[in-house]
């Protein structure tokens, strides 16, 4: 499910007194930020990006002065064109090309839809939607993205293994 718009991060509130906000990142880190010389359409142009040692980020932007205005960018998610992104080497992908993919286990049984796309520390790992939602138990499951579990995909569907589905 390609889209044009490629969601890098996302704010999710004020650090400090002087206009910094912290950052929730959904790519590659920090670097992967500091390729673009601004996000949602020239919007928000950041002025510095750092680590903040947990995964996450500390970002100023240009015109965001004090903690007030930092806050009101709570929520924000910043974006970018699928243009300004460097192309992907074999195997790798864009989260916003999983979601929304038909999952289907590798007997060719249909399982459900790709909602998300997290990452705890070791892996990716994609969040699926049973379709149809089963009466009992869980309504979601969620699949490592490596090469024993997720076999393939494209730009229509996903194909994991068998006992993943389970």
């Amino acid at each position: 499910m390609a889209t044009d718009r490629i969601e890098l991060a996302a704010i999710t509130g004020a650090h400090g007194v002087a206009g910094e906000v912290r950052l929730k990142l959904f790519g590659e880190g920090i670097e992967a930020l500091r390729l673009h010389d601004s996000f949602n359409d020239g919007a928000l142009t950041p002025l510095k990006i750092r680590s903040d040692g947990k995964g996450g980020a500390i970002a100023r932007f240009a015109g965001v002065s004090n903690r007030t205005e930092a806050e009101r960018l709570r929520g924000t998610v910043l974006t970018v064109p699928r243009a300004a992104l460097l192309p992907l080497e074999e195997g790798e992908y864009y989260h916003a090309d999983l979601i929304g993919l038909a999952v289907e286990t590798d007997a060719g049984e249909p399982v459900g839809e790709v909602i998300a796309v997290e990452n705890f520390g070791a892996t990716d790992v994609v969040e699926i939607r049973r379709e149809p939602p089963p009466a009992k138990g869980p309504k979601t499951f969620m699949v490592p993205m490596t090469k024993e579990a997720v076999l393939s995909w494209d730009t229509a569907r996903m194909v994991i293994a068998a006992p993943f589905a389970e």
